[in-house]
């Protein structure tokens, strides 16, 4: 004769919401094992899918100088780097997936334009210098939006970004000093810095989203500890930090309105194009096709790989 199934009485939702918001008024941790609201994770699904994907994608515009740059450390040092973003990206998949989140149901997300990768990528890389640049802007923008996220209520994603964040930082250095070693060059190779400097500034103000008042997330994640700062928040604190260092790399950055403020210790700047922000984001940037094409073709010619490698652990599971 079997034993009588005991009947588990329902959780209590609101206890468990109480529990939940008590953690995160406390500034600890929400780990896979525990409740969650089904919007803290959907959003936690959204933004760290998007933040993986513009992992894999930001490969490609760096990616294509791989064969190109001008000496072999410089080849060893990019393709390093290039690997980097790859593992960043498999580290931010695994955070999505302790969500419940299927990595390849991601994949076609991206591709099928169902979920968004950082409107920064879709911009080309015309010139070598555009290698240094991103390593200085992008990546230090990237540092700007990541370091906050280290202390982000999720535990796998904060603790993900803390290698990412060493890495970028590792990477934005890297890319100083390649502008550094080209503005101690020639008149061209100067230009060149400067031309490349001119393309990237302002795609990278864009880089931190919306304006604050035009962010519908925003407010929500910030609620949940899920973000640190507001939008406009961090694109200051990044205006603040590159303009010293644009001065001693000896470029200019290509806004007239650029001023320092007394009175707040700020600099102030001009207007960013958000009608150009929005063009891109929709899939009508310079190099959105192409971007999604190449993601489309890694994924259908590597299908056999995973599909051999998913057999052979089922075999021998």
């Amino acid at each position: 004769m079997s034993a009588p199934t005991l009947e588990r009485p329902a959780p209590d939702e609101t206890a468990l919401q109480q529990q939940f918001d008590a953690t995160i008024a406390a500034d600890h941790r929400i780990e896979p094992r525990d409740w969650m609201p089904e919007g803290y994770r959907k959003t936690l699904i959204r933004q760290i899918a998007q933040h993986a994907h513009s992992e894999i994608i930001g490969m490609q515009p760096e990616g294509d100088w791989l064969l190109s740059a001008p000496s072999l450390r410089r080849k060893a040092i990019l393709l390093a780097k290039v690997q980097d973003e790859a593992g960043h990206g498999m580290y931010l998949y695994s955070a999505a997936e302790t969500l419940g989140a299927d990595r390849a149901d991601l994949t076609d997300k991206l591709i099928e334009g169902r979920q968004k990768y950082s409107s920064i990528f879709n911009y080309p890389t015309l010139t070598y210098a555009d290698v240094g640049v991103i390593g200085w802007l992008v990546d230090g923008a990237a540092i700007c939006n990541q370091v906050p996220l280290c202390r982000s209520s999720y535990g796998p994603y904060a603790r993900a970004m803390i290698r990412v964040c060493k890495e970028e930082s590792f990477h934005q250095r890297q890319g100083y000093e390649l502008l550094m070693t080209m503005m101690r060059g020639t008149p061209e190779q100067r230009a060149m810095v400067q031309d490349a400097v001119d393309r990237w500034w302002w795609p990278s103000l864009m880089m931190f989203g919306p304006p604050d008042d035009d962010s519908p997330n925003s407010a929500q994640s910030m609620a949940w500890g899920i973000k640190r700062h507001t939008n406009d928040e961090l694109r200051q604190r990044y205006v603040d930090m590159s303009v010293p260092q644009a001065e001693v790399l000896g470029v200019t950055l290509p806004d007239p309105d650029l001023s320092f403020d007394p009175e707040t210790g700020h600099y102030r700047f001009g207007a960013i194009d958000w009608d150009e922000f929005k063009r891109v984001i929709s899939g009508n940037g310079p190099a959105n096709v192409e971007r999604i094409a190449r993601r489309r073709a890694a994924r259908d010619d590597n299908a056999w790989v995973i599909e051999a490698a998913t057999a052979f652990a089922e075999k021998h599971a």
